[in-house]
């Protein structure tokens, strides 16, 4: 059980990284292509405004996928076990 769980969190740690490599791709193009690529004066180039239309969705996608996998619980979504109180109001 212990071997399971130290998977998950290695195979959950390991999306992590790959997701988060891509987002930082992405952001890193989109900030290049913004910066250093001459555009048209008033618009933005067809290709470069397909470009991002694309790259929008993606990044949306991968930035929530990324939090859910942060907020996971790392014992599979279990419930805890309420702990008993030590001592009650009524005195019994």
């Amino acid at each position: 059980m212990k071997q399971e769980a130290t998977l998950d969190e290695k195979l959950k740690f390991c999306i992590g990284i790959g997701m988060t490599m891509t987002l930082m791709g992405i952001v890193g193009t989109v900030l290049y292509s913004l910066v250093f690529v001459t555009q048209p004066m008033g618009q933005m180039a067809p290709n470069d405004a397909r470009f991002f239309e694309l790259l929008f969705p993606i990044a949306t996608f991968i930035t929530g996928s990324l939090g859910t996998l942060l907020a996971l619980n790392t014992d599979n979504g279990k419930p805890k076990k309420p702990e008993a109180p030590t001592d009650t109001p009524d005195g019994v």
